[in-house]
């Protein structure tokens, strides 16, 4: 290709917006104030990235002649905030209707009725069970919650399918890269798992109904297990095991995320999940301020939600809570204060906020409850990495780990504080302008304590 053609293929590149500029691939964040997490916060201390990954962090550095360098006089540096537990980067879709037949179309009716859906029997059929689907397989970069979640100063979140029963495996992902390839870090974070039900005369339509699925589900799953390995070795008396993708997916979890807010239903599940023999996590969590210590016993962790319990703004202004609820509002924020105090492993999530920044304000409030700063930042960092088994590689600024970074002016957080910059493998994005705050539809609803 000679250069008039080259420079021409470039224009039109970039005038279409295909062309990124691409960050130094060595630069220096001289003089801020670094939070390590790991270690001690460097009140003048420099980091040195090159080619997506921290060279040197720490202070008095050497900077090499040719380095691009940023003045970090008066910014706060931190690693990449995680959220633990998201949707983010997963397209939204809309399941199209199934078609019906002319000859279904019922007299008098201005619309086509959807042909009967086949009648589940039993586990034998996987009701919603999905877990061959792969965050991994669906993440898309141009997915429109990644820009917002950036510019709050999120460079990683750990995103899952969340449809069904056995939603399908989670992927800790990078809130960068041209493709979806680029942004996977792990395409296998765990296996997403709900008990919500659509009530009986569905299978299975009860709480009890849903245990007892999946409980089935592993018994099932030993025995394909076993079946498979028997006809490999000998598949001339051995009967062929036919293939069953829910299974297959099953088989290949490491690690179950199963929820619990209230304290019933993180004792049931700490029973439930150790049925599994495969590491687990509770997510949810707002009632853990009352279990501490059977999660303590346990060495489970926990991702907590902190979109924190109020009263709904249209509520019945005649409706009378109960005491568990109003125990529950009011206790729910010192949830990170406990769970610090007593050493659990914690990481947090941004999953019913209204906006990604939110989840710093619902830490701000546990700060003023009680919670050090520094616990806040771990359970937006190295926690989150160490519980999905990351944090050689994510979660606290050391020499060696991916270049995620956020980069504030001012306290993180403090209400006035702005995201100055963020870097993703490496490469500098800046905040994108602030859309208008949608009207507050107020709180949380309290979750029925006991269910």
């Amino acid at each position: 290709m000679n250069k008039r053609l080259f420079a021409f293929t470039a224009l039109f590149l970039a005038a279409a917006g295909l062309l990124t500029a691409a960050s130094p691939p060595h630069l220096a964040i001289r003089g801020a104030r670094v939070f390590t997490v790991s270690g001690a916060v460097l009140e003048h201390g420099t980091v040195l990235l090159k080619d997506g990954l921290i060279e040197a962090v720490g202070e008095g550095i050497a900077i090499p002649a040719g380095v691009t360098v940023i003045d970090g006089t008066g910014l706060n540096v931190y690693p990449g905030l995680i959220d633990a537990l998201s949707a983010w980067g997963i397209p939204e879709t809309v399941p199209a209707a199934p078609a019906a037949p002319a000859a279904a179309a019922t007299p008098g009716q201005g619309q086509q009725q959807p042909p009967p859906q086949p009648r589940v029997r039993g586990p034998e059929d996987r009701p919603n069970a999905f877990t061959w689907v792969k965050a991994a397989d669906l993440v898309k970069p141009s997915e429109k919650q990644i820009e917002t979640a950036r510019s709050a100063g999120f460079t990683t979140a750990v995103t899952f399918p969340k449809q069904g029963i056995l939603a399908g495996h989670g992927a800790v992902i990078n809130l960068g890269g041209e493709t979806g390839g680029e942004m996977v870090l792990d395409p296998a974070a765990g296996l997403y798992t709900s008990v919500t039900t659509r009530g009986f005369g569905t299978f299975p339509g009860s709480l009890m109904g849903v245990m007892a699925y999946l409980r089935q589900l592993w018994i099932d799953a030993a025995y394909y297990k076993l079946a498979r390995e028997a006809y490999a070795r000998d598949p001339v008396t051995n009967p062929r095991p036919a293939y069953d993708r829910a299974l297959e997916g099953l088989l290949d979890t490491h690690r179950l995320l199963l929820p619990a807010t209230s304290r019933v239903q993180i004792e049931r599940m700490l029973r439930f999940g150790a049925e599994f023999k495969t590491p687990f996590v509770l997510y949810g969590g707002q009632s853990a301020y009352e279990t501490v210590s059977e999660l303590k016993r346990a060495g489970v962790p926990v991702i907590l939600n902190v979109k924190w319990p109020l009263k709904e703004k249209d509520s019945d202004p005649e409706e009378i809570p109960s005491m568990k609820t109003l125990q529950l509002r009011d206790k729910a924020p010192t949830t990170p204060v406990a769970l610090a105090a007593a050493g659990v492993p914690f990481a947090v999530c941004s999953e019913g906020l209204d906006a990604p920044k939110d989840v710093i304000k619902a830490l701000k409030k546990s700060i003023d409850l009680g919670l050090k700063p520094a616990d806040a930042i771990r359970a937006l960092t190295l926690s989150a990495a160490e519980i999905y088994g990351l944090s050689g590689r994510l979660g606290s600024i050391e020499k060696g780990k991916l270049a995620n970074l956020t980069i504030t002016k001012g306290d993180l957080f403090d209400d006035k504080t702005t995201v100055s910059m963020i870097f993703v493998d490496g490469k500098k994005y800046v905040p994108a302008p602030e859309a208008p705050t949608p009207p507050r539809q107020g709180g949380a609803k309290s979750p029925e304590v006991g269910q």
